[in-house]
């Protein structure tokens, strides 16, 4: 016996089925749409417009300074040099022809000067006529931080290293007795050669214990030879290394008591990165 529904109620039965899935779809629908109204990223949200860096006039050569630097020698005299033995008394190496010769008997030389960061650049020249061996030929030195008289401080070495063999720490552009140069880039005697000195002094916290090491990044006759080099303290000649703190020091060049003939600088500039 076949049983027969009212028209009626087989609609609403089949309307019943339908119409949670189209509240489901729905439901889903609207979800899709918020989410495709969200902002995606955008290049202007990592834009940074301020503050603009100062506009710094490039020299109109290589080598020649900036229009920001401080000029420590222009080979006319050496006003913003004093002796490092005794910063009251003048610098006393020979100037003459636009350059400036190492005088070993007056000692070493240094700023008048204070720095911390600095971009220092500097050229130098061992004399064609140079005699020796070893440590006893060419040598003088760059004191990115000279922290008292003699040779106390963070000394670049100047030296001739071309083939004059030595230790590998105490060549031309090691950071002496830490960190040997990556490369050896020596032009011969007579010739002139180019530091180009990125230096980051070392922070100390209000005990002297260090905060942050001294850093040395160089180039030298355009060959990265230090990249970043940690210093480990103050450069000896014997004995380790170790910091003691300062806030702020001149530099100082190197009249070292070899018998060798001795070297001339010239173009000495430096740009403070304070």
């Amino acid at each position: 016996m076949r049983i027969q529904f009212p028209l009626y109620l087989v609609l609403i039965g089949s309307l019943s089925m339908f119409v949670p899935l189209l509240a489901a779809q729905s439901h889903d629908g609207g979800t899709q749409q918020s989410a495709s109204q969200v902002p995606g990223p955008k290049p202007e949200d990592t834009e940074v417009w301020q503050p603009e860096p100062k506009v710094v006039t490039p020299g109109a050569t290589c080598g020649a300074p900036p229009s920001d630097a401080i000029i420590l020698f222009d080979g006319k005299n050496l006003n913003e040099w004093v002796s490092a033995q005794d910063r009251a008394a003048p610098a006393k190496w020979n100037v003459a022809n636009g350059i400036v010769t190492v005088d070993k008997t007056a000692g070493n030389i240094e700023t008048k000067r204070m720095f911390k960061n600095y971009q220092l650049h500097l050229e130098w020249r061992v004399p064609e006529n140079v005699t020796g061996s070893g440590q006893a030929r060419g040598n003088s030195g760059l004191f990115l931080a000279s922290t008292g008289p003699g040779d106390a401080g963070y000394e670049m070495q100047i030296l001739d290293s071309y083939n004059n063999k030595t230790y590998v720490n105490g060549q031309a552009a090691s950071i002496y007795k830490q960190g040997p140069p990556l490369a050896n880039p020596n032009r011969k005697p007579g010739e002139w050669q180019m530091y180009d000195v990125v230096w980051t002094a070392p922070i100390f916290n209000p005990d002297g214990s260090v905060k942050t090491p001294a850093y040395v990044t160089a180039a030298f006759n355009g060959v990265i030879v230090q990249n970043h080099f940690e210093l480990k303290g103050e450069t000896r000649y014997i004995g380790q290394p170790f910091y003691k703190k300062f806030d702020g020091a001149p530099i100082k060049l190197q009249a070292h008591g070899d018998p060798s003939e001795p070297l001339s600088y010239r173009n000495i500039w430096v740009r403070e990165l304070n």
